[in-house]
């Protein structure tokens, strides 16, 4: 899968991934075959941070 490079469009693709599809961060960029940190690196330049207890990012 091909992830989107707008940051807005990720986190929205993301969200919606992890509240329909995966339990934890970890299980969806295993899914995916991505790299866990340079997810976090790129929704962080756009200002978003990943929450855990809501698993979501924010």
């Amino acid at each position: 899968m091909s992830l989107p490079n707008d940051p807005f469009m990720l986190y929205s693709l993301v969200n919606m991934k992890l509240r329909d599809e995966y339990s934890d961060l970890p299980s969806l960029c295993n899914g995916l075959g991505i790299s866990e940190e340079e997810l976090k690196q790129k929704l962080a330049a756009a200002g978003f941070s990943y929450d855990s207890v809501g698993n979501r990012f924010m």
